[in-house]
């Protein structure tokens, strides 16, 4: 069986947590677990893992603020499982930083594909790169991958780094993937269903349903690219909506 790694699982159901160790381990991780909040972090830390389960409804601190602290130190892919289905814990999830989520009760398949989509994308993750200016310019112009310009932003598929008139951008995988996936749209609507497909992987395949929630998870994500990049919403220099539909990139400029 093919070894990929530490996986974590975080969860104080034991039931849901067996489960959860079951798929992942016959998926070929090795996995440890953490009944609580802070003893997750501490496991997360000490076994550097690639894969973390995240329980929203823990009994000592709640799932979001784990994932901050997550966050603080680890890249790792994040699935966050909560039995709640308020459109808003999703929200949070992925503003928080989380790769997926997935409500309770699940089937065991579906998380085992999800899981696997997301280990199909880069793993590195811009947020915790730290790099000067100086040096994302020097990836840009030294990488033999086709780098993408627009109105002053410069990204590099193969170093996954993103400049604005020669700033590094820290960008999380899901917004410099969407990000991507408009440069390369040049100018062309892209719809918020397309977009989750491009955030979520090929487990969306196109015969897979979309739902709203997986839909206002893109417009968060927008958002919060927007921010990164310091985009005027009065006249946005990369990122335009296009109400109904999606985005597209702006004029060049």
């Amino acid at each position: 069986m093919t070894d990929l790694g530490v996986a974590v699982v975080v969860e104080d159901d034991e039931d849901v947590r067996n489960l959860v160790e079951a798929v992942l381990s016959q998926a070929g991780f090795e996995v440890h677990s953490a009944a609580g909040g802070r003893e997750g972090v501490d496991v997360v830390r000490a076994r550097e893992a690639s894969v973390v389960t995240l329980d929203v409804g823990l009994p000592d601190i709640d799932g979001f603020e784990v994932l901050r602290r997550i966050r603080q130190f680890s890249d790792a892919y994040v699935v966050m499982l909560t039995a709640r289905t308020d459109e808003l814990d999703t929200l949070t999830a992925f503003h928080t930083g989380a790769d997926d989520f997935l409500a309770k009760p699940f089937r065991p398949r579906e998380l085992r594909a999800r899981v696997g989509a997301m280990m199909r994308r880069p793993r590195q993750d811009i947020q915790t790169t730290q790099v000067s200016g100086h040096e994302a310019a020097a990836a840009l112009a030294t990488s033999q991958s086709p780098v993408l310009h627009h109105n002053g932003l410069d990204l590099n598929p193969e170093t996954r780094s993103v400049s604005v008139d020669g700033v590094a951008i820290s960008l999380t995988r899901s917004e410099f993937d969407l990000l991507q996936a408009l440069l390369k749209g040049a100018g062309a609507v892209r719809s918020k269903t397309e977009l989750v497909r491009v955030v979520r992987g090929d487990y969306y395949r196109a015969d897979a349903y979309i739902s709203e929630s997986d839909e206002r998870a893109v417009e968060v994500h927008i958002g919060n690219l927007r921010r990164k990049l310091g985009e005027d919403p009065v006249h946005p220099r990369w990122l335009q909506t296009v109400r109904g539909v999606g985005y597209r990139l702006s004029p060049a400029r």
